[in-house]
């Protein structure tokens, strides 16, 4: 409200300073043709107060400039023509002489002060248009959104003295202005944004703050999709601007997006160069530390095996070096097998095919690992055919089988349980043992997570990491929970799909004979 005062006070000077400018041209003319009256004739006078209705027009507009020629008009009746100092007319000429002099002058005034509007109207957009010359070259240089805030604020600041506010999309489509300027534009209704980002067209409403602004809201559209919107409140009488605004939203539009793809570039980029250097890193370290460990592995174990026998002692000494290569090589190979994982998308070889086989040659794989652990194996010869990769889910169940030896006491039987439901199979690694601990049936799935962190069974906490990894590659899910009856359990289901039909081949007749 007090915004809207001072406005108001302002425009009344303003008008009160024009005005007296006429009266004081008109009273500067009289001043100087008084002495000279004996001098100059009628006409002279006439033309004299027609020059200072130009002037007047020139420098104060149309308003003083009609004040100027009715004012001239009084004054050269009431001091130039006789009888002098009144306005009487003692011939009937001068009355045709008084109305032709005050229709020039309105007409001499209007056409001046029109001239005079269009030079300031062209020059007012030729300065706009070198400002937004330059604020073409500022946002074509910027490197953020903060800068192109700036020079827009900056811009708009020195063109019309309006605040301004970019917003722009999160990652949840919702607008958040890039800088707060402490309320220099009030609170916009988020509603009114919307609608302006979703119609992509300008909306214009009152400020509403009692200062006469109005709200422009200009939609910044890109080539692919809507980047924002941009808020400038400006005064009342603004409305010639509009193509000047939308011009200015292309640029900010295009600035942005600019940005956005250049965003997006470096990060495709930073993401080649980071695979580039995993995988020269994995590849260096597949190499420099599994070739010892299998050297390593093939010494002891030709030590153990090959003539002539060593004593007890150093036999001893040799398995266990043997077997501690063996488990350092697992780990490795594990470690190997979550970065390719974690590198991104896992390539698939999937193929219909039967469970059973994937669980057999998983069992016999691990061997010993699952000795004096008892394996019961039921529900897999009711399994329908499955589309899976047959090597990624035999290490599913290699790491599930060895999780539940080493967690289980000695001689507590492993059991795998598959169960068949309308869109998947599940199948359920269970062992005896104390189970999962409750809080964290989730968190065993994460990388380096161990379920017990105290513990003598030697381990890195990334197996269970690897199957998630591979059942979600597979659109699947995995699962932890504890039984009732006391041990944990592990299960892991697959999509079922639609198998493919299996036509069986007719017999010779010489065979169906036999």
């Amino acid at each position: 409200m007090l915004s809207s005062i001072l406005l108001t006070e302002d425009r009344k000077r303003s008008a009160g300073w024009r005005y007296g400018l006429a009266v004081l041209a008109c009273g500067v003319v009289v001043a100087g043709l008084l002495p000279l009256r004996t001098h100059l004739d009628l006409p002279n006078t006439v033309m004299s107060f027609l020059l200072t209705v130009v002037v007047v027009a020139l420098m104060a507009g149309r308003g003083p400039a009609v004040l100027a020629s009715v004012l001239g008009v009084a004054l050269f009746d009431f001091l130039f023509v006789p009888p002098r100092f009144s306005f009487e007319v003692s011939h009937a000429p001068h009355l045709l002489t008084f109305a032709v002099m005050l229709v020039v002058s309105l007409i001499v005034g209007q056409l001046t002060a029109g001239l005079r509007a269009q030079a300031s109207e062209a020059a007012r957009r030729e300065r706009v248009a070198r400002g937004l010359y330059g604020l073409a070259r500022e946002l074509a240089g910027a490197v953020g959104v903060e800068q192109v805030d700036e020079s827009v604020a900056r811009f708009l600041q020195e063109q019309w003295n309006a605040p301004c506010r970019l917003l722009l999309p999160t990652a949840d489509e919702h607008l958040q202005a890039v800088h707060e300027r402490g309320g220099v534009v009030p609170a916009l209704d988020v509603a009114l944004l919307l609608k302006a980002r979703d119609a992509q067209r300008p909306l214009q409403v009152p400020a509403g703050d009692g200062t006469g602004r109005q709200f422009h809201v200009l939609p910044l559209l890109g080539a692919t999709r809507n980047r924002g919107v941009l808020a400038v409140a400006l005064a009342e009488r603004a409305d010639d601007i509009g193509p000047l605004l939308e011009a200015l939203a292309a640029l900010v539009s295009t600035a942005v997006e600019r940005l956005h793809f250049v965003e997006v570039a470096q990060a495709a980029q930073l993401e080649a160069v980071s695979e580039r250097l995993r995988s020269s890193i994995l590849s260096a370290f597949s190499h420099d530390v599994r070739t010892p460990l299998t050297a390593l592995y093939g010494l002891a174990d030709s030590l153990v095996v090959g003539p002539p026998p060593l004593p007890d002692q150093a036999r001893d000494i040799a398995e266990a070096i043997r077997d501690q290569a063996l488990r350092v090589n697992g780990m490795v190979g594990n470690l190997l097998d979550m970065a390719r994982l974690q590198t991104g998308p896992v390539s698939l070889r999937k193929e219909w095919q039967p469970v059973e086989e994937v669980v057999g040659a998983s069992l016999k794989l691990l061997g010993s690992a699952l000795e004096g652990h008892p394996v019961r194996v039921a529900g897999l010869a009711d399994l329908p055919l499955l589309e899976f990769d047959a090597v990624l889910i035999e290490r599913v169940l290699c790491n599930l089988f060895e999780n539940a030896a080493k967690y289980s006491p000695p001689g507590a039987a492993i059991s795998l349980d598959a169960v068949v439901g309308p869109l998947t199979v599940e199948l359920r690694v269970t062992s005896g043992g104390g189970g999962f601990p409750p809080d964290k049936l989730q968190k065993v799935f994460d990388l380096f997570e161990r379920g017990h962190a105290e513990t003598a069974v030697v381990g890195m906490g990334i197996g269970l990491a690897i199957c998630r990894s591979i059942v979600e590659a597979h659109g699947g899910a995995i699962r932890a929970f504890n039984l009732p009856e006391g041990g944990g359990c592990v299960a892991f289901c697959l999509p079922r799909g639609t198998p493919p039909l299996i036509e069986s081949e007719a017999l010779p007749l010489e065979d169906e004979l036999e």
